[in-house]
């Protein structure tokens, strides 16, 4: 975590950035993305990736509805290719899966629950089978969170990893015993070869992580206190269309490429529109953090906030036991160890969050088929969020305001995005194109 120190020397440094000091390259105004060309009739639970293919055809991976779709040009007929009812050969599974576009106008479909990936064919139909890379990050390959897996011009397939855990556990302190050592909190990108299965590290960034307390009552109650930084700087990662991998570094905001070979090549600050946090507006995005994670955990069914804050009143008198004794099985029951367990959200001090808001928060940033880098900025136009284009140079060419409402979930080639969106309680797809650029 940040220390208060460090802090105050990025401010410094982000406020001189932000006074004057650009670099070479200068802000383009936001210009509106296209219209939206078509829209899939077929409600759809999420819109979580799409696979573009030839004619305008695409398929979707509906991951939170099981489902794994083929639109055609128009996105209002569909096929079919993978889902949990018996219609289909192949049952999508009870885990989300990942898409993943594979050689020519092949696909791949991540099935982590059997540890294999799926070979699609251009027409939609599912083919020979491969095992995926090893059973501890073939979650990664989902995509979402994780950014955009794909492979290179070599074949290798090129995913993100992680070192150490989004979670730093902290136990009670020992007596007589050192601290545990700082965990730092990072990832790495990977170039998996699917012939030798062979790992080659690309290259490490920063991603944002929690603190987790963990204590235990006299009587056994076991209370998790997770700490949150709801802005915490964070690097990200995408693979643009001939295999090149960006860095995208957010305390600094700029990018570092990767070649085939490993070689690095590194940019200028990339120019932003940095916006001053006060204490008042911390405070505004802590709350408007916890009402996100109140309501969230009522739809889940989860006790009432009331109830958490109140049972919370009662339990964190006794979280200063040494020990991290779990409570026994309850008598009469079959399963493994039982446990009576309150988990508790804090947040960081207002001193230990970002004094400018980041750039750019996890998983913003994803490669077009033209060459592009885009990324999801935290700036917002009339409730749109806007991508900065960043092309293979480093420089930023574009910044581009999507409707409200919608998250990019993919491209095609000329300048075409597809879009989720939510349409009540369903979700549908998309297609819109970049407009052509006009110059005075």
């Amino acid at each position: 975590m940040t220390g208060p120190t460090s802090l105050v020397a990025l401010g410094a440094a982000v406020a001189a950035f932000a006074a004057g000091s650009s670099g070479a390259q200068s802000l383009p105004p936001v210009r509106p993305l296209g219209p939206v060309l078509s829209t899939s009739v077929e409600p759809m639970a999420a819109v979580s990736q799409v696979r573009a293919l030839p004619g305008g055809r695409v398929i979707v991976n509906d991951n939170a509805g099981r489902r794994l779709l083929l639109f055609d040009s128009t996105l209002t007929t569909f096929r079919v290719i993978a889902d949990t009812t018996t219609a289909t050969t192949y049952a999508y599974g009870a885990t989300l899966g990942g898409l993943i576009a594979y050689r020519g106008d092949s696909s791949l479909f991540i099935d982590p629950r059997l540890m294999s990936m799926y070979v699609i064919d251009p027409n939609g139909k599912l083919g020979r089978t491969m095992a995926a890379p090893q059973a501890s990050e073939v979650s990664f390959l989902i995509g979402g969170p994780y950014g955009t897996p794909g492979f290179d011009a070599q074949g290798r397939l090129v995913y993100k990893a992680r070192v150490g855990g989004f979670g730093r556990i902290i136990p009670p302190p020992q007596p007589g015993k050192p601290p545990p050592p700082d965990i730092p909190d990072s990832g790495m990108v990977v170039r998996f070869s699917l012939a030798t299965r062979a790992v080659d590290t690309v290259a490490k960034f920063v991603i944002p992580s929690y603190v987790s307390h963990t204590s235990v009552g006299e009587n056994r109650w076991v209370t998790n206190v997770r700490i949150l930084n709801p802005i915490p700087w964070t690097d990200d990662w995408a693979m643009l269309s001939n295999g090149t991998i960006a860095i995208v570094h957010g305390q600094e905001y700029r990018v570092d490429f990767f070649d085939a070979t490993g070689k690095v090549s590194g940019t200028s600050k990339i120019p932003f529109d940095w916006q001053r946090l006060s204490d008042d507006d911390k405070s505004a995005l802590i709350d408007s953090t916890q009402a996100a994670l109140d309501k969230a955990a009522i739809e889940r069914g989860d006790p009432t906030p009331e109830v958490r804050r109140s049972d919370s009143l009662r339990t964190v008198r006794r979280m200063a036991a040494p020990e991290q004794t779990m409570a026994p099985r309850v008598p009469g029951t079959t399963g493994g160890r039982m446990m009576n367990l309150t988990s508790i959200t804090q947040f960081v001090p207002l001193n230990e969050m970002p004094d400018y808001r980041p750039p750019f928060r996890q998983a913003a940033a994803r490669g077009d088929e033209d060459g592009n880098l885009w990324i999801r900025t935290s700036k917002m136009v009339n409730g749109g969020a806007v991508y900065d284009v960043i092309n293979g140079k480093g420089i930023l060419i574009d910044r581009i305001q999507v409707p409200p409402g919608r998250v990019i979930a993919g491209f095609g080639p000329g300048g075409v995005v597809y879009m989720g969106v939510l349409d009540g309680t369903v979700a549908r797809l998309e297609r819109a194109r970049v407009r052509p650029a006009t110059h005075p």
